[in-house]
């Protein structure tokens, strides 16, 4: 299930969901900051990549909180979740 998932959403649409929510969270976001991050950055970004955006973020909430936090690049976050690769 996870890796048909994984298919759908390529590296690209990873990075740019990603890059959209970091901006919103900030540069040292607390938990609280990147959850809100996760739920308007989603409906910013149109039907087709919100649903993309909703789908990554229902399945990977943590390793992307845990990420953005750490203040780490959109790319490796992705790569960690294997979406694209290091």
């Amino acid at each position: 299930d996870s890796e048909a998932q994984g298919k759908v959403i390529k590296c690209s649409q990873c990075t740019k969901v990603l890059k959209r929510i970091r901006k919103l969270a900030g540069d040292d976001p607390d938990e609280a900051a990147v959850a809100a991050a996760l739920q308007k950055g989603c409906r910013l970004l149109g039907r087709v990549m919100g649903k993309v955006c909703q789908q990554l973020v229902k399945k990977y909430q943590d390793q992307i909180t845990e990420g953005l936090q750490n203040g780490d690049m959109p790319q490796d976050i992705c790569s960690a979740m294997g979406f694209c690769r290091s």
